[in-house]
């Protein structure tokens, strides 16, 4: 199966770049490529990529407006959000918008084509390392409830719908925690520890892993 790919990124010589990069992965497909946020939108209606990799800043839309108003039109798209972290205060906000992950621009080629592959297979791509550092940066700026799935506002007990272990789960999730370091923690198996987030995802209604950690973060779990 080949994943379909759509580059959106102001810089010419960054899509150039990742292209080339993508596709020497022979499961990959750079199908189409954009330079603003409104081309980037436009351009995901008409060819449906299965994934958008997504530049924040941008002429006109910026990244984020384009991640929420493309996902709402085509909520099976995945898109992951290309920043440069140390300088950017809006990867929460992208988040929240329904991004599946980011990925700094200094990523190495194999890393880059494996999380297109990841987040192509409904995972999403937020490294422990990344977690704590979302965590981190916005622990005092909560992000309103209008940027949340179902727009449950902060402070209602949404997990209360999970089981002990599951939002035992859900935390080690939100501190950064893979599923095998979850699963050594809590001496389960890894294919038990992905069962407990997926039904921890599918209970919350949110849209992945992503997800989880933002309801977590908000409800006080972390």
């Amino acid at each position: 199966m080949t994943i379909t790919v759509l580059l959106a990124d102001d810089q010419h010589l960054v899509r150039a770049g990742f292209r080339s990069l993508l596709r020497r992965g022979r499961d990959i497909d750079v199908v189409g490529e954009a330079s603003t946020g409104d081309e980037a939108v436009r351009a995901a209606r008409t060819l449906k990529p299965d994934v958008v990799l997504m530049d924040i800043r941008m002429p006109g839309m910026d990244g984020i407006a384009a991640t929420r108003t493309l996902l709402r039109d085509l909520p099976d798209c995945r898109v992951i959000i290309l920043t440069t972290f140390e300088t950017d205060e809006y990867v929460f906000s992208a988040l929240a918008a329904g991004a599946s992950g980011f990925l700094t621009k200094e990523i190495d080629p194999d890393g880059l084509r494996n999380a297109v592959r990841v987040v192509a297979a409904g995972d999403a791509l937020l490294s422990p390392s990344v977690t704590r550092r979302v965590v981190g940066q916005f622990a005092h700026r909560p992000v309103p409830a209008a940027g949340m799935p179902g727009g449950e506002p902060p402070g209602g007990d949404r997990l209360a719908v999970l089981t002990d272990r599951e939002r035992e789960v859900v935390r080690l999730v939100a501190t950064g925690l893979s599923n095998v370091e979850i699963a050594a923690q809590l001496v389960i198996s890894p294919l038990t520890a992905k069962t407990h987030v997926t039904r921890a995802i599918a209970k919350l209604g949110v849209r992945d892993r992503v997800q989880l950690v933002i309801v977590a973060f908000e409800d006080g779990l972390i």
